[in-house]
């Protein structure tokens, strides 16, 4: 707490002297100097290594990678708007954002999404539940033909685990900080925000949001008791709660009061039961509990019916018992329709609570931790709008089968539900990577940049544990007896790259070369590598993984650079109706990557066993305690290795368009545009990236319930003849996608 001005401590000439010692000497100053040099007005305060209140700052583009619509019926929606199809046209489209989160809240929070969200009424309830389970949230059970496989963390997942754990409490408490703060920002000023944690960091988060939030606007500290059965303990009490910290953004937040439906336990039910069961009677001496508030209500009926209420008269809407800070709510049933694997996973009853109680249909609700979408679920059956988020690849592919689920049966029930986006900062996150920053003449950016472009190179190639080539040609590497060739950061590599690759092996004589890329152009393989083939070239393309830009995984050799799968489909033309056409997914394989099995094999423990991809099977690896290693074929046929796949009879219809920063202005020069931290206001532009929008108009995916899968599509009819492009994806078992274009000429 601050002292007066009057009482503030004067320093000792010899604490002065051991000061300036202290300083001269780069050493830490101690604790106690920090109360008497710096006047702080805070009475309690979190401190961790490292703690600094800087929060991220970018503002990325977001890329539209899938929009998913389940056709309405002859159902008119005055607020969304419908085209012929039944189709949402207009109005807020929810969001579910593949990433980091941090860029994803810095984006939001002052980005060109802003206005859609302050369009949308501001983003009024947060849900968040951060991996505060050390580890466990990245690791789930899976199917896979038939048998159930346990999927460990990938490495991104794990770079997020050691960000958030690695150096234990620090860590995590600087994590959620920034997030914290973030997500305070992109609140309306009527929100609030529920953070759900267990005993590990209850105390840090509480800590912390009181910092963030201010401790005059915490709401609640609600305690989750889940009613699972535990054996005997030894030594300490069953842990069978969690917490969930309620905060408000400021004075005024949206509460509805809540009563427990199980109404034939609830005291109002019990006061009504011994009121009849008693003759009756009212008094003291025969009703078990009294309430003034049933009394009035049995005055007022008795007033207005001019008798006493009878066993089939209904006195007064019975409610249930109003629900206090302990919230007494079955955790998830291992054998329940809601499981999806996911270790985490919280009970549709939890959220449907929290999303009633602090929300109005209609609202705006978000989960920056949303796992397998048990949030956004709620939130778009209760008719709440949603944005969800989360870094796992699977978790994103797991939350898009279940909100299309929910479509499915809110359409079935005649209800009206809205349209969702699947986005991620993809190739902006990497031209970030390359963003010079600084006042610069046009010369000097063009070195910085080049510079960067090379050490983003080098980096690659370290990953790919390539020799990097000392003359400067075309090719960037040498691993074994392959030439390797990196494609640009910011777009992908198409034909006219991979024809150049081969030009300049002929040109070096050399007849195998690996071509690395974040993305591939769609629709060029496999045609361009048998076209190579003919050629005498060898050409093996390879996706770079994001975790190539994490240093530490790099070092460590942790990085794999996986083959390019493939996806045939074919058009099934109506016999009877020119315009009418299905689609049949036909194959889907994984390309041999026989280095990859080695590594693994190589680097396994004893004990352990490994999932890979081999010969375009999918095989357990397994070794034993004295060092054998044996495998077992997990993929039995190409279908296996399908969870989900899907239809946009025509692809090229929607451009996909996104709003880049124009320019920064003075404060109240560009009236009605979003503020960044500094005052100034940011300006927005629309830019068509070149790509366009998977507009999903059909898809058949594997569900815990129900593995059968649709391998031919509903027929679509087109409105008229013409040449149209068809574009097929497949989701993969482990939540990768890949797509294919398929011409198409009807009529």
């Amino acid at each position: 707490m601050a002292r007066p001005q009057s009482e503030q401590y004067e320093l000792s000439d010899a604490e002065k002297r051991d000061l300036i010692k202290l300083i001269e000497q780069g050493k830490p100053l101690p604790e106690k100097y920090r109360f008497l040099l710096f006047e702080d007005k805070r009475e309690v305060e979190l401190v961790w290594n490292g703690k600094t209140r800087d929060v991220c700052t970018a503002i990325l583009p977001f890329q539209t990678l899938e929009h998913i619509d389940e056709p309405r019926k002859e159902n008119v929606d005055p607020v969304l708007g419908l085209d012929m199809d039944g189709r949402q046209v207009k109005g807020w489209t929810n969001k579910l954002i593949w990433g980091d989160n941090k860029l994803i809240l810095s984006s939001l929070k002052s980005g060109a999404l802003r206005r859609q969200i302050e369009d949308a009424g501001g983003l009024k309830l947060i849900y968040i539940d951060p991996p505060f389970d050390v580890g466990a949230d990245f690791s789930m059970d899976i199917e896979i033909g038939g048998e159930t496989f346990h999927k460990e963390p990938n490495l991104l997942e794990q770079i997020a685990y050691r960000d958030t754990w690695g150096r234990g409490a620090d860590s995590f408490i600087a994590m959620i900080y920034e997030r914290l703060i973030l997500m305070r920002d992109l609140m309306h000023s009527d929100g609030s925000i529920y953070v759900h944690c267990d005993w590990r960091v209850s105390a840090y988060i509480r800590a912390a949001m009181d910092e963030v939030f201010g401790r005059p606007n915490l709401v609640n500290d609600l305690v989750w008791h889940y009613r699972t059965f535990q054996g005997q303990t030894h030594g300490y009490f069953a842990k069978k709660h969690d917490n969930l910290m309620v905060y408000a953004k400021g004075q005024e937040h949206t509460y509805h009061e809540v009563f427990d439906t199980e109404v034939e336990d609830t005291i109002d039910f019990k006061r009504w039961n011994a009121y009849l069961n008693e003759n009756n009677c009212i008094t003291g001496a025969k009703m078990p509990v009294q309430d003034s508030r049933f009394v009035r209500y049995l005055k007022k009926w008795r007033e207005k019916n001019g008798r006493e209420p009878g066993s089939d008269d209904v006195v007064f809407e019975v409610r249930g018992q109003p629900v206090d800070s302990v919230w007494d709510i079955k955790g998830l049933d291992p054998k329940s329709s809601e499981k999806f694997n996911y270790p985490t996973q919280k009970p549709e009853a939890l959220l449907e609570r929290i999303i009633k109680a602090s929300s109005n249909e209609g609202d705006l609700v978000a989960d920056f931790f949303c796992g397998s979408g048990t949030t956004a679920a709620v939130a778009e059956r209760l008719g709440r709008k949603w944005i969800a988020t989360d870094l796992g690849k699977f978790g994103i592919h797991t939350t898009r089968k279940r909100l299309i689920q929910a479509q499915r049966d809110l359409k079935a029930k005649g209800s009206p539900f809205r349209a969702f986006e699947v986005l991620n900062l993809g190739r902006y996150e990497r031209q970030a990577y390359l963003n010079v920053n600084g006042r610069l003449t046009g010369k000097q950016k063009e070195q910085a940049l080049a510079r960067k472009e090379q050490e983003f190179r080098e980096l690659i190639l370290k990953a790919y544990r390539s020799e990097p080539l000392s003359d400067a040609s075309f090719f960037h590497g040498k691993n074994g007896n392959r030439l390797v060739v990196v494609g640009p950061i910011n777009l992908p590599v198409g034909r006219l790259f991979v024809e150049e690759v081969i030009t300049e092996c002929r040109k070096r004589r050399a007849s195998r070369v690996d071509v690395l890329a974040f993305e591939f152009e769609m629709g060029l393989f496999p045609a361009v590598l048998e076209e190579a083939k003919q050629k005498g070239i060898d050409v093996a393309p390879k996706t770079i993984p994001p975790e190539v830009f994490d240093k530490r995984a790099v070092e460590r050799g942790q990085v794999r650079f996986h083959d390019v799968a493939y996806v045939e489909a074919t058009p099934r033309y109506d016999a009877t109706d020119r315009l009418t056409l299905s689609m049949e997914l036909v194959d889907f394989s994984v390309f041999y990557s026989q280095g990859l099995v080695d590594s693994i094999t190589a680097e396994l423990k004893a004990g352990k066993s490994e999932v890979a991809c081999d010969a375009g099977q999918l095989v357990k690896f397994s070794k034993d305690k004295q060092g054998v290693v044996t495998r077992e074929v997990l993929t039995k046929t190409w279908t296996d290795w399908v969870d989900y796949w899907a239809v946009d009879f025509d692809y090229e219809n929607r451009k996909e368009i996104i709003q880049v920063a124009k320019r920064m202005g003075v404060e109240g020069e560009v009236p009605g545009l979003i503020t960044a931290d500094s005052g100034e206001f940011i300006e927005f532009e629309e830019r068509w990236t070149g790509s366009y929008i998977f507009e999903n108009e059909w898809q058949s995916f594997r569900s815990r319930k129900d593995r059968h899968l649709e391998l031919t599509s509903a027929s679509h009819t087109y409105s008229k003849p013409g040449r149209y492009t068809v574009a097929v994806k497949v989701i993969d078992i482990f939540g990768n996608d890949t797509m294919t274009l398929v011409p198409v000429t009807i009529g």
